[in-house]
């Protein structure tokens, strides 16, 4: 890992948050969310290439470091935790950047705490997602919840599984390994992936907008921008987003932007150089109107 990177844990309710964060010394601070199944290294193409900013990423709780949190972990918990977090590391203000279940995180914090977050970027994530009535919800992730389930005799037989990922066939790199490697809990020959299957079970039921999500989104007046991958988690030409679902979000939340980001999956529109691009060009424009309205 860069030499501008450190690990921490911060205390919550129950026990440690865990997870890192790039250039501590900077004032102007990013907070960004992983996904349901992720970690925060998910993030490193995105710090690479915000110099100027810290970057803030934590586990969320039931993932990765954090996956010996208790439950429950639904949303507004999460976003509880990410509150704790702002606190024990002493920052006032954020942008918040979160992906896929992340950004639905970040409507809750930011609804929860309006004096904590200047401006959202959602990315591919954020905006309810309709489910059928009497379908098992994990069925939307498909093979990303089936791998939790899942055990590897080595560390690269997991490094395998990512190789032939239809997300990653062509886009495999060094940092997709280490979020691999990272991800993988346990002892050989039975690691398995670090994210509780409860955690997400509980998790993948809000995604619809219930529990009062959908009316803490629209009550939200901060600047917001959504990036839509156009393909899907199995880099299936069916995307999460369809384009008429988010123009009608974007036609009734008056403060929301929404732009596609060319040629990625729902995994490489934040893991990826092309997609870091696109996703940190727009943090950056969050981060400058931030500024201009602090002088």
């Amino acid at each position: 890992m860069r030499n501008d990177y450190q690990p921490f844990h911060a205390p919550v309710d129950g026990g440690e948050l865990f997870g890192g964060q790039w250039r501590a010394q900077q004032s102007a601070t990013v907070l960004a969310v992983h996904g349901i199944t992720a970690s925060h290294l998910t993030w490193p193409w995105l710090a690479d290439r915000l110099p100027g900013q810290r970057v803030v990423a934590p586990d969320l709780r039931g993932r990765a470091r954090s996956n010996a949190l208790p439950g429950p972990y639904g949303l507004r918990r999460q976003a509880e935790d990410l509150a704790r977090l702002l606190d024990f590391l002493e920052v006032e203000r954020v942008v918040v950047v979160g992906h896929s279940m992340g950004a639905f995180v970040a409507v809750w914090l930011a609804h929860r705490y309006p004096d904590r977050v200047d401006s959202l970027v959602l990315v591919d994530g954020g905006l309810p997602i309709p489910r059928d009535a009497g379908i098992d919800p994990l069925l939307m992730l498909g093979p990303a919840a089936e791998r939790l389930s899942q055990t590897f005799e080595t560390e690269e037989a997991y490094l395998n599984f990512w190789r032939g990922h239809p997300a990653f066939r062509s886009d495999w790199s060094r940092g997709v390994a280490d979020f691999a490697r990272y991800d993988l809990d346990g002892a050989a020959p039975t690691l398995h992936p670090s994210a509780r299957l409860g955690a997400v079970a509980e998790n993948v039921m809000e995604l619809d907008g219930s529990n009062g999500f959908a009316e803490a989104l629209t009550g939200l007046t901060v600047p917001m921008s959504f990036l839509r991958a156009p393909r899907g988690l199995q880099n299936e030409p069916t995307a999460l987003y369809d384009n008429a679902t988010v123009a009608d979000w974007a036609a009734r939340l008056p403060s929301l932007t929404a732009n596609e980001v060319d040629d990625v999956n729902h995994y490489t529109v934040v893991m990826s150089d092309r997609g870091a691009d696109r996703v940190a060009a727009t943090v950056r424009e969050h981060t400058c109107h931030t500024a201009r309205e602090h002088i």
